[in-house]
């Protein structure tokens, strides 16, 4: 049973770095077997196609990130510290891959999405349903940071929507450039599209 579990997380693994280092279009079933040491046959015993390891092992990353930002977006932390800690996890995270890979990698997310959105929509919805919890830790400080008057933020699901594609939009111009610096600006960027800045440090107090 070892061997089974291990011959799986194995296939799930060179799905996800395959796809991530290069894309979904370009990946195949021989070559996600030859990454993880698996025959083809012990493929097929556990997925019946590329597509379904790809929705197993979206759900299995997703599941794993889930827990790191239940740490980053705790309550216990100051509601803007949630944000700006996601992303400087988000920068950490990038300067090991391209230790690793040589390249910036971006998100997997994002990438894969804007790659099979059109052409596959079990992909698709499930990326969907990922992004749209996502979204909802983003939402949730800006709310707590809207009731302790730290920011004005009326409408706090649009406000975290356009925060989260403010760096995701980043991450992807850093993958397109394989520039690092490109996320130099995740901070300041931020607090500007909260309303907070130098000038208002703590950002627009209720009245």
């Amino acid at each position: 049973m070892g061997r089974t579990s291990d011959a799986k997380i194995r296939l799930i693994e060179a799905m996800i770095e395959l796809i991530w280092t290069g894309s979904y279009g370009s990946t195949s079933v021989d070559q996600i077997c030859e990454r993880a040491g698996v025959k083809k046959g012990s493929f097929y015993h556990f997925f019946e196609s590329k597509t379904d390891l790809a929705l197993t092992g979206i759900e299995h990353s997703w599941l794993e990130h889930r827990r790191e930002l239940d740490q980053t977006f705790s309550p216990v932390v100051p509601p803007l510290e949630r944000i700006l800690n996601c992303f400087r996890n988000f920068r950490k995270e990038q300067e090991e891959l391209l230790a690793k890979h040589g390249r910036v990698l971006g998100c997997p997310i994002h990438s894969l999405g804007a790659e099979i959105s059109t052409v596959d929509d079990r992909l698709r919805n499930k990326l969907q349903e990922i992004l749209s919890q996502f979204i909802l830790y983003y939402e949730c400080a800006v709310r707590d940071a809207d009731a302790q008057g730290i920011i004005e933020a009326p409408d706090a699901s649009a406000l975290a929507r356009i925060v989260f594609a403010y760096s995701e939009g980043l991450l992807l111009h850093a993958r397109m450039w394989n520039d690092l610096s490109y996320l130099d600006e995740f901070e300041s960027g931020a607090m500007i599209i909260l309303g907070v800045t130098k000038r208002n440090p703590t950002g627009v107090k209720k009245k």
